[in-house]
């Protein structure tokens, strides 16, 4: 596919809304609107070694408007900043949201979050070691922090509890690569 055009509609804080002319890879040509992100980070903490038993892991639950003002099961997450390296930010993210700091930040996987209208890719991570903190959350997050073991957190996926994308993809991951 190449791109022949592109239009800006719009310019906001997180996102952006462009018209882009493009030409399929059998030779035709269309308009597809897209969504400009910045990308993103997310983070899994776990508050005992992964491979333990049953470890404990920190959740959120916090307040989104856009999925029709209810709260989800989430692991924190948040917007990279200007060249800031997504590691990092999941780093910054976690304490942000929770007050915990990560002794070690693991990459889990990198992921198109809906590759049909935006161009965001969330990166996603594990911590270990953490070290209590304060949180500095911005004015517009709305959240709780939630400790919980393995096991639930995998039966409150199963049922549908969880139901941020993200969150489920990461918790996949773990599973697969850290357990």
């Amino acid at each position: 596919m190449t791109l022949l055009s592109s239009e800006p509609v719009y310019r906001g804080r997180i996102i952006s809304l462009d018209l882009d002319t493009v030409r399929f890879p059998d030779g035709s040509t269309g308009v597809l609107e897209m969504v400009r992100h910045p990308g993103a980070a997310a983070v899994l903490p776990f508050l005992d070694p992964p491979d333990a038993a049953d470890p404990r892991v920190i959740l959120i639950r916090q307040f989104r408007w856009a999925a029709g003002g209810e709260s989800l099961w989430e692991v924190p997450a948040g917007r990279l900043d200007a060249g800031e390296a997504p590691e990092a930010c999941a780093a910054r993210e976690l304490a942000e949201e929770t007050g915990w700091r990560a002794g070690r930040i693991l990459p889990l996987a990198p992921l198109w979050t809906t590759p049909g209208f935006t161009d965001e890719k969330i990166h996603l991570f594990a911590a270990t070691g953490l070290v209590p903190g304060e949180h500095r959350r911005e004015a517009d997050e709305f959240l709780e922090v939630h400790e919980l073991r393995w096991s639930r957190v995998m039966e409150m996926a199963a049922a549908g509890e969880v139901r941020d994308a993200k969150t489920i993809a990461a918790l996949f991951l773990a599973e697969r690569k850290l357990r």
